[in-house]
């Protein structure tokens, strides 16, 4: 039987890539044949990346500074994986923020718009020209990250559980457009032990894991990679417009 998962000479673009759940795609998807586009707002830490995954797996590795919140670079961006691939087989809209504040009250409508760029509307214009140049190509496969905020909102992250929501939402609508030459799905993560873990009070996680979670622990980065393989590979060619939650059991699942 062949290799489901084998992603021989298959272009994989993920926005913020450099870190975090991001890198451990970026990492998966070149060990598993593809050449791997990294983007993200620092251009020196993508590219740093890329020459890492290079070395490791002599796939092409290409850093891509990239704002997802401002529409004009996520046309660039577009142009320049064209430009230098050609094509693009996978398209992983992960790039997201979540930032700290005082009070519901407190949110500014710069901070407010902000989150909605970058987690909504830079995936959704991604999606949209990726999506249909995908399509006049012959297929492809489009995979956005959300969050179980989408469905387990906490007053501490309302603007960002909403865009998320609407990515759950759009996942849906795009797979109806896009179909039946390109997928759209969604990984939905729960707490994972990234960089942006360093700032929690991690005794205090523990506590609340063991309580809350049912397998009692935050996910690992590389425990993304296996989801992401499936949605972007052969093994899901059946599988379109679904949310997969990857949260340990601490959310419901998707209605």
């Amino acid at each position: 039987m062949t290799d489901l998962f084998d992603m021989t000479d298959k272009v994989v673009v993920v926005t913020g890539g450099s870190r975090g759940l991001g890198r451990s795609m970026v990492e998966g998807f070149a060990a598993k044949g593809a050449d791997v586009v990294i983007t993200s707002r620092k251009l020196a830490a993508c590219e740093m990346l890329a020459a890492s995954v290079s070395e490791a797996t002599g796939r092409r590795a290409l850093g891509v500074a990239c704002h997802v919140g401002h529409w004009d670079q996520c046309d660039e961006l577009f142009d320049t994986v064209y430009r230098e691939f050609g094509r693009c087989d996978v398209l992983v809209n992960n790039a997201g923020m979540s930032p700290l504040y005082d009070s519901l009250g407190s949110v500014t409508e710069a901070l407010f718009e902000k989150v909605i760029d970058v987690n909504l509307k830079g995936p959704f214009r991604l999606s949209a020209r990726f999506g249909e140049q995908m399509v006049a190509d012959g297929g492809g496969a489009i995979i956005n990250v959300s969050s179980v905020a989408a469905v387990r909102p906490s007053p501490a992250e309302a603007a960002y559980g909403a865009a998320k929501a609407g990515i759950n939402n759009m996942t849906v609508s795009f797979a109806k457009a896009l179909a039946p030459s390109v997928r759209v799905n969604t990984i939905m993560p729960g707490p994972f032990m990234t960089d942006i873990s360093k700032a929690w009070d991690l005794e205090q996680f523990a506590k609340t894991a063991e309580k809350e979670i049912p397998l009692g622990r935050g996910g690992e980065p590389e425990e993304v990679v296996g989801a992401a393989l499936y949605f972007a590979s052969a093994a899901s060619s059946y599988t379109t417009g679904s949310v997969l939650k990857i949260d340990g059991g601490i959310a419901d699942a998707p209605g």
